[in-house]
């Protein structure tokens, strides 16, 4: 069975809002989720802020069982596989266990165990190491959980592409569902706010608040000076659209089209790349078989760092040329702060909502326009606007470069 790949349900785990509905909401309101990290000491930092999902409990969606030995990424990673399903209507029998498969991006998802792990081999020596605790050590642990534990035989697939693993997971899925070797895919990612990927960033200097200023998220803003560094967790159920019809599924959305370009002249300032992401975009449009004209929405890949929206902002006024100030620009991350490798499949089910409930998100902490991102980035309030179609963006300092075509689901 070869057709379409559409998204049917969507499981969100967010500092703004758990459920779809409620992170929907959030974005309608231009909602922070910045606060105070409460996950582990800040005090050897300069920043204390970030985008933790302060009120998080696994219990809820997952029950007891089989928790105690689960870290925080696949907690999160595998209670939103369940809203997805819940919200899918999805049912997986032994019967048809084998033609569901499940992509995770995560980049991070590991380290705060690994970290822990070690330190206990390296204090205590390799012979009083817990050896329940091994799995959560290896990248693939969330994505092998997720299909453990809601019995998923077909295949599973880690992503690890920094800033567009969401992206790639997505697009991941929705090959095998071109290719007719699946029905559904559960896709997405996961990051966890941890103190050993909090010290990377921060004594990089890629954080808001290092000049010693209130951490803020303003992407697109003349001030604007990092990022917040948050967690997160989106997965959506992808699936043939015929098997959706057959089962009666309420579809979302469709996934249009996507492109993925490498750049090797990318770095920490963006200022040489571009052409990636250049490429990434027309490749999504090309396979979308739509013009630039026909795209309602960019949800932008912007973070905070001046480097990031001054190259999307070149890529997109190359790609849209006359068009470029007609087509809204805004940053999701400007209210759930920068979730990494979870960032992608956060944006398209932002998307989603703006396609299902016709509005277009906000770019929050606008206070001085950049003139070096010249477009309408929606500054500080949500438009009421029909959206049929949206552009997705990811693009990573270390060259990698993604773009999604999302559109309304027509029979």
């Amino acid at each position: 069975m070869k057709g379409r790949a559409v998204i049917t349900g969507i499981g969100v785990l967010s500092a703004i809002g758990q459920g779809k509905e409620a992170f929907w909401e959030a974005l309608r309101r231009g909602a922070s989720g910045v606060r105070p990290i409460t996950l582990f000491d800040t005090a050897p930092f300069r920043v204390k802020n970030g985008g933790e999902i302060a009120d998080f409990d696994a219990l809820a969606y997952l029950g007891k069982k089989g928790l105690r030995d689960l870290d925080r990424s696949t907690r999160l990673v595998c209670s939103a596989a369940k809203l997805a399903l819940d919200d899918s209507g999805l049912t997986i029998s032994e019967e048809t266990s084998r033609s569901v498969g499940v992509a995770i991006g995560t980049t991070f998802g590991s380290l705060h165990s690994i970290a822990q792990f070690d330190r206990a081999g390296l204090t205590e020596g390799p012979r009083f190491v817990n050896p329940s605790h091994f799995p959560n050590t290896v990248i693939n642990s969330p994505a092998s959980q997720v299909s453990i534990r809601f019995t998923i035989k077909g295949f599973n697939t880690t992503l690890s592409t920094g800033f567009c693993a969401g992206l790639d997971a997505l697009s991941y899925a929705a090959d095998f569902i071109g290719l007719g070797r699946a029905d559904a895919v559960l896709a997405g990612g996961v990051e966890e706010l941890c103190e050993e990927t909090f010290r990377l960033f921060h004594d990089l200097g890629y954080l808001s608040g290092m000049s010693g200023a209130e951490p803020v998220s303003s992407p697109f803003d003349a001030g604007r000076e990092g990022f917040i560094l948050s967690e997160g967790s989106a997965v959506l159920v992808v699936e043939n659209e015929e098997h959706a019809r057959s089962r009666g599924a309420d579809i979302l959305a469709v996934i249009l089209g996507y492109g993925n370009a490498f750049d090797p002249e990318a770095d920490s300032t963006f200022e040489r790349a571009g052409r990636g992401l250049k490429t990434a975009i027309v490749q999504a449009l090309e396979e979308a078989r739509i013009q630039p004209k026909d795209v309602g929405y960019v949800c932008s890949c912007a973070n905070g760092t001046p480097g990031l929206g001054r190259m999307e902002t070149r890529v997109l006024q190359e790609v849209f040329g006359a068009e470029t100030m007609r087509v809204p620009v805004s940053s999701i991350k400007s209210m759930i702060g920068e979730t990494f490798s979870a960032s992608g499949a956060l944006a398209v089910s932002a998307a989603v909502g703006a396609i299902r409930q016709g509005f277009i998100p906000p770019t929050v902490n606008h206070r001085q326009a950049d003139l070096l991102c010249a477009h309408d980035i929606v500054p500080n309030e949500a438009r009421s606007q029909a959206v049929k179609t949206v552009l997705v963006t990811a693009a990573d300092p270390y060259g990698q470069n993604s773009a999604l075509v999302v559109g309304g689901y027509d029979r």
